[in-house]
């Protein structure tokens, strides 16, 4: 019996002009939206294996509960994170991600990419489901693109250009005019 893949399924909220931070590297309040917030908790609950960079967190009462991987170059390939032992510091010139999602003990089930960029963008040809959250009131015009070759593309048509293909858009916030939409990998 062979045992299942790791699904990989991205998720980040971005503004109409393709940033997910500000020019400080830091998510504007204008970004941390309710309906958001409540789709995104709702995911990392279901996920197995969280896996982001340095800078990109999240907020939530959950969090430490989860097994993750944080990107790094302070380590040679894999480490335990000394703040939290759900978490293993990861440097992917060392090894690959399967050796440290295997290393972090998750090997089936679904990895939630959060981010930031480059981590993102390392992800770009493995995605199963790529989240890709829109607020379309909020520009960040100095801001932090979420994907390599943004703003020189939009967040959509980097997507599309790595093989993922947009879904039916849900509207998770109709007070502030955000939509999550589901971009997947046809086989």
């Amino acid at each position: 019996m062979s045992v299942p893949a790791l699904r990989i399924e991205g998720f980040v909220i971005v503004s109409a002009d393709g940033r997910l931070a500000n020019a400080r590297n830091v998510m504007p309040d204008d970004l941390k939206i309710e309906g958001d917030k409540r789709f995104f908790t709702a995911a990392l609950d279901g996920a197995d294996l969280i896996v982001h960079g340095r800078h990109s967190q999240e907020e939530q009462p959950n969090a430490p509960k989860r097994r993750r991987l944080i990107l790094t170059r302070k380590v040679q390939a894999t480490a335990p994170d000394p703040s939290n032992p759900k978490s293993l510091l990861w440097n992917p010139a060392g090894c690959s991600f399967d050796d440290a999602s295997r290393a972090a003990g998750v090997t089936s089930g679904m990895a939630a990419i959060i981010g930031g960029p480059g981590v993102f963008g390392m992800f770009m040809d493995r995605y199963d489901t790529f989240w890709l959250s829109v607020a379309s009131r909020v520009q960040i015009p100095d801001g932090e693109p979420c994907f390599p070759g943004v703003p020189a593309r939009s967040p959509q048509q980097v997507l599309a250009a790595h093989g993922l293909h947009a879904g039916e858009p849900q509207l998770i916030d109709a007070a502030q005019e955000v939509s999550v939409t589901p971009w997947r990998r046809i086989a």
